[in-house]
Formats: structure tokens, C-alpha cells, sequence
């Protein structure tokens, strides 16, 4: 099963909390308490029941929240299939825009031949793929701009 990000800022810095009440109020199970504490989530001190004081609880998950990004460096994207940032094969990129400012930049993972996609401001493409030939393509044209609209389009029948 996937871990999924817990939501640090239910946790009351200055409370301690049995590994119970915390489960409780994180909505997860006791034992995943327990695996947080061998993982280094320190407890006030040996006794039972282990309590944790708040900011000692709120700083372990947060810096568990923090080691799980993976930040891409210019000239990358994020390849969900590597799990890992990747540059795009043969240093070629394709931008499309969506608006008149932004668009998608989409490029084939080196490693594994992933599609894989970056939204960026259009003004920024130098900075977030320096280096790299990116080729800019006409964006999607929309139906009521378009010279042949549908055939079942009733815009220009006449009543």
C-alpha cells in the first residue's frame, strides 16, 4: 500500500499524545505510530503508556513529508514510471500552450520512452530547459474560432 502524506498541522505543538490519541486524531493505525517511533520519533521517555510531545511529532512528520519530494532541476522532468527527475531524449521538447501565457512542455523520458509532461509560463522556457531544442507548436484550435465548424452545429441555421 502507497504512504500517503499526513497532515502534520492537526497536531498540537505543546500537548502530549499517547500513540492511541495519535492515531485517533491522524487518522491512521497504532502500529503506524509504533513504526514512526523505529523510524526515530522520540518519545518523552520510557514509560509506558510512550507518550510524544507535539513538536517533537509535528517536526518528524514534516521532515518525512520533506524527504519524500523530489525537486527537478532545469532541464528535467519528472518521469512517473522512473520515479525520478529524467531529461528528455534526444534534448528535444515540444511546447503547447493553453492560454496566451502558459502552456505544457511534453518530452519522451531518456531512460524509459515515458511521455512525460512540465507546465510552464511561456516566457520562462529558456530558464526551465536551458539548453534543449524546444520546438513550439500551434496550440489547439477551438470549434467556434474554427473556418468548418461541426456539421451538427445548429449556430448558423436560420429560423
Amino acid at each position: 500500500m502507497a504512504s500517503r502524506r499526513i497532515n502534520a498541522c492537526r497536531i498540537k505543538v505543546n500537548r502530549s499524545f499517547s500513540a492511541r490519541e495519535l492515531a485517533d486524531l491522524l487518522d491512521v493505525h497504532k502500529n503506524t505510530v509504533r513504526h514512526w517511533q523505529r523510524k526515530g520519533l522520540r518519545a518523552l521517555d520510557g514509560g509506558r503508556p510512550a507518550l510524544f510531545h507535539g513538536r517533537a511529532v509535528r517536526d518528524f512528520l514534516t521532515n518525512q513529508n520533506a524527504a519524500r519530494k523530489r525537486p527537478c532541476p532545469p532541464g528535467t522532468f519528472y518521469c512517473f514510471r522512473c520515479r525520478a527527475p529524467q531529461r528528455p531524449a534526444g534534448g528535444m521538447v515540444d511546447y503547447v500552450p493553453r492560454s496566451t501565457v502558459a502552456g505544457n512542455l511534453i518530452g519522451l523520458c531518456e531512460t524509459c520512452g515515458t511521455t512525460m509532461h512540465r507546465r510552464t509560463r511561456r516566457a520562462a522556457i529558456a530558464d526551465v530547459m536551458p539548453g534543449i531544442a524546444v520546438a513550439i507548436r500551434e496550440g489547439d484550435q477551438r470549434l467556434s474560432g474554427s473556418t468548418c465548424p461541426s456539421l451538427n452545429c445548429d449556430n448558423d441555421k436560420d429560423r
